[in-house]
């Protein structure tokens, strides 16, 4: 027993085997297969590629778009100025009022224009009459003068015609004189003779005195003939100065066109006067409409700067009308962000005032830089130049309906992604 309990080699040697097993089974434990290790450098490739591919989408998503912080939300600001001088009488809006284009905002005192324009509407009213008459006097003027033209050239011819008729009478006048005095003269011979023959008792008394009484007849025949004639040169010197008369007469009628012209012109002159005196109306009427201020557009009444009681004057702005309708974003893009900017490139705009995010598109980029649009534009020729990266400002509008809510006011704070690929 002791031999057994002693012996090393009984001892030791059992004991070998098992030591080994035991490392060999930890070497195993420790050392992955070769299994394992295939499906670890698999996994780590997967694990690989899943970066790569988001990392892809990240760089794409990352460089698909365009933005930037310097940009607002942009708008009409409609200034309502007074287009006449005046007391002003009511306001009819509040400061930051939604109104309605064509409501009335201010008020001015219409009492001296509604004076002018009475006194205005009095002349023209004078005046057009005036031209009617003017213009009723051509057309009669027109039938006088043609008719006295006409009347005028009659009297003349008439007055040659009597003159002829006048010298005809005249010539058969003198014509009965010298007969009437051949006739005296043969009764003066023959009483001559019978007077011989009387005294000589050659003849009787009786037949002495027949021939007394031819002879003095003859004389009295002989007298009224020579006054015929003499009535009959008064009636051609008559008969001449009718048709000196009717001459002028004649040149007086002819000149009825100039009269007319001069009468068309009177009228012309009437008519211009009463268009004269139209337009000074429709000016006071316009100056008495003035005295109401309407809101242009539809909007939000802002700054307003006139009180009741003031005295305007033309080209006084007395309040500004926001137009919420036609609203635009002004973003200032660095010029390097703009080499895949394009018109019409859909944008994505985040209001911060809301916190909301609209649709919208470019719709134009600047044709200068905003410095050059400045008070005192840089001026880069110096030796001292340092290159600094500009801002081009865009043009962006929204989609319709975006700002029906009236949420978006000029000036709001916004940031933009222009989508240059898509």
């Amino acid at each position: 027993m002791a031999q057994s309990t002693e012996s090393p080699d009984v001892g030791v040697a059992p004991s070998e085997p098992a030591s080994k097993e035991v490392h060999a089974g930890e070497e195993d434990f420790r050392r992955p297969s070769r299994t394992q290790s295939k499906g670890f450098r698999i996994g780590l490739a997967i694990a690989i590629l899943v970066l790569l591919v988001v990392g892809f989408f990240v760089y794409r998503y990352l460089t698909s778009y365009e933005s930037t912080d310097d940009a607002q939300v942009d708008g009409h600001i409609n200034s309502v100025s007074a287009r006449i001088s005046g007391h002003v009488l009511k306001l009819d809006v509040d400061d930051y009022q939604y109104v309605a284009a064509g409501t009335v905002v201010v008020e001015i005192d219409p009492a001296d224009y509604q004076v002018a324009y009475n006194r205005a509407e009095a002349d023209f009213e004078n005046a057009r009459a005036a031209a009617e008459a003017a213009g009723v006097t051509v057309p009669i003027t027109s039938v006088n003068t043609s008719a006295q033209v006409s009347s005028t050239q009659a009297d003349v011819n008439s007055a040659r015609a009597g003159i002829q008729a006048a010298k005809q009478q005249y010539q058969a006048a003198q014509a009965q004189l010298q007969e009437a005095e051949a006739n005296n003269t043969k009764a003066q011979n023959d009483l001559q003779r019978y007077k011989l023959l009387v005294e000589k008792q050659e003849i009787s008394q009786q037949q002495y005195d027949q021939a007394y009484a031819a002879a003095a007849a003859s004389a009295a025949t002989v007298a009224g003939a020579r006054a015929s004639a003499q009535a009959a040169q008064q009636q051609v010197t008559q008969a001449e100065g009718k048709l000196v008369q009717a001459e002028a007469n004649y040149r007086y009628a002819a000149t009825a066109p100039r009269q007319m012209r001069v009468t068309r012109a009177r009228a012309a002159e009437a008519l211009a006067t009463a268009q004269l005196k139209k337009a000074a109306l429709d000016q006071a009427a316009l100056d008495l409409e003035y005295t109401k201020v309407r809101a242009p557009i539809d909007g939000i009444i802002s700054n307003r700067t006139v009180e009741v009681g003031q005295n305007v004057s033309p080209g006084q702005q007395m309040l500004n009308v926001i137009d919420l309708d036609d609203i635009w974003v002004t973003a200032n893009f660095k010029e390097t962000q703009l080499a895949d900017m394009r018109i019409g490139q859909p944008v994505t705009i985040h209001v911060d005032a809301n916190g909301r995010s609209y649709n919208g598109k470019v719709n134009s980029i600047a044709g200068a830089s905003g410095a050059r649009f400045s008070l005192l534009p840089p001026e880069n020729a110096t030796g001292n130049y340092v290159k600094v990266v500009q801002r081009i400002p865009v043009k962006i509008v929204f989609d319709p309906g975006a700002n029906k809510d009236h949420a978006l006011r000029p000036g709001m704070s916004v940031e933009p992604k222009v989508w240059t690929r898509q």
